[in-house]
Order: C-alpha cells, then sequence, then structure tokens
C-alpha cells in the first residue's frame, strides 16, 4: 500500500471510532512505542545524519581550544589518551580511520621500537547504541516527563530523547559556547525546537530547573572540566536541588564513584 492510500486507511479508521474514546487513542499513538519497529531505522538513520553533521564542523580530537582544562587532565593521564568521542565515531568508523592512517588505537612506549600498548580512550558523549539502551531498557516511560542533560555538549542525549522517547520536554545546560551553538544548528536543522531547549549556563544557576526534572543525565560532566573545588560545588547544589518525589539521576561513571574520587583527591590535596 502506497503512502496517499494508508493515510487514507487510518483516517478512514479513525472516523469508526467512537468519539469518547478517540482522545485516547490519539494519545496511545502519539505515545505508544508499540510503533517502533517501524521507526527505529529512520531515527537511527536521523541520528547518524547529525553526527556526520557535526563530525564536518569538528576536529578529530572533538575538543576544542576554549577547553583548556580539559585538555590539560587528558595529557595529565597516566598513559597516552586520546579523546574520540563516541556520537561521533562508532568503532566501525575508528577502524577506517584508523585504516586511513589518521587515527591509532596505539602508541609507541619507546620510540622507533614494535613495543606498543593501546592507547587510552575518552569520550564525554554516549554512543547511538548507548542511547539507545538508555531510553529503551534503562529509563521508563518518559511521557509528560522533563529531562535535563547537564553538560549536553554536543547535544547526543537530546536528540536520542526527542528520537526515543515521549519526553515532554528535554533541556540542555552547557557552559560552553561554542558546543550551544552546535546544538542550536542541530535542533534547528532538524525541528526539534518544539521538545528541546538549550540553556548556555553553569548548572549551578539552575536550582528551579533542577527542581523540576523528573530525570536527571551526567555523562563525565564534571571530572575533566572543573577544578576540585568547583566540582565539590556543583554536586553540593544538585545534591540539594534533585528534590521531586521519584526524579531518577543517570551518571558516568557511577554517582559512587564520582565523588569517591573527589574525596581521595581532596585527601591528598590536604597530606
Amino acid at each position: 500500500m502506497e503512502f496517499r492510500s494508508a493515510r487514507q486507511a487510518i483516517m478512514q479508521l479513525l472516523r469508526t471510532v467512537a468519539p469518547a474514546d478517540l482522545p485516547a487513542l490519539l494519545e496511545w499513538m502519539r505515545t505508544t512505542r508499540d510503533f517502533d519497529e517501524f521507526t527505529q531505522d529512520n531515527n537511527d538513520i536521523m541520528l547518524k545524519n547529525i553526527a556526520e553533521d557535526l563530525r564536518n564542523c569538528l576536529p578529530l580530537e572533538t575538543m576544542l581550544s576554549s577547553e583548556h582544562l580539559a585538555l590539560q587532565k587528558i595529557q595529565q593521564q597516566p598513559e597516552p589518551t586520546v579523546h574520540v568521542d563516541a556520537f561521533l565515531y562508532d568503532e566501525d568508523f575508528i577502524d577506517s580511520l584508523c585504516e586511513e592512517g589518521k587515527m591509532s588505537r596505539n602508541y609507541c612506549m619507546v620510540c622507533g621500537s614494535h613495543q606498543t600498548a593501546p592507547l587510552g580512550f575518552i569520550s564525554h558523549s554516549f554512543s547511538l547504541m548507548e542511547l539507545k539502551f538508555i531510553y529503551h531498557h534503562v529509563l521508563p516511560d518518559l511521557s509528560g516527563k522533563v529531562l535535563v542533560d547537564v553538560g549536553s555538549r554536543l547535544g547526543a542525549v537530546l536528540y536520542g530523547g526527542y528520537l526515543y522517547s515521549s519526553a515532554l520536554q528535554l533541556y540542555g545546560v552547557e557552559l560552553n559556547g561554542d558546543f550551544c551553538q552546535l546544538q542550536e544548528m542541530v535542533i534547528k536543522k532538524y525541528q526539534f525546537t518544539d521538545r528541546i531547549k538549550v540553556l548556555h549556563a553553569d548548572i549551578c544557576t539552575q536550582g528551579s530547573l533542577l527542581q523540576n526534572a523528573d530525570v536527571i543525565i551526567m555523562n563525565n560532566v564534571f571530572e575533566y572540566f572543573l577544578d576540585e573545588a568547583e566540582q565539590a560545588r556543583a554536586w553540593e547544589y544538585i545534591s540539594h536541588n534533585v528534590r521531586k518525589q521519584g526524579s531518577l539521576l543517570v551518571t558516568v561513571p557511577s554517582l559512587e564513584d564520582s565523588l569517591s574520587s573527589l574525596q581521595r583527591e581532596k585527601q591528598s590535596i590536604q597530606a
């Protein structure tokens, strides 16, 4: 059946529904995941198109010169570490870059020798597969819910939420103005403006937003971008403002790991 005939058939079917039941049926059609098998491929393709748009705007390492502290902390890792954005570059893409000589998975331990070791990889974004897992298996139905992504960076969590969930509103809070501009570019191009809003702000100024959020997502959000005092301040602010009953906090690394690492750094400084 072609599109025009299918549309007419659906409209004809809706006309046969009892008027009292029609609002409930339309709401179900708007929010159900029963249609996922028909739309999933299109959503995946759209996210891949977004990733391609963003790759064309950014250097391979997906780091900006304005991210001074993050660049410094990556360079200070005990083993050579590179930043590879998982939303923009999946494993197959990285393999193709390695084959082209544009990227390597290993570094030479002794210059000129055959003694090599794997490079460390770090990402501040979820991959497409991780986004699908979060929205399809980790989080409950988000119909009528408000989601906040702290440190939204390139906006992957927001785009995934738009396509893979029925969240009422998706907010991204991002401190870096350059990344905010990139997110706005995507939101306008793909017509996501009805449910996605990006705030160029410090999360520590967004108490009201946190208090009304049903889901808060934080992916590698503080460790590489704030010093220890700022991290402690941010965690304290969030703990004071995430008060809505039943609200969910999704963090990578885990909340326990993030806070224990911060505590260890504090103790080492005091020592």
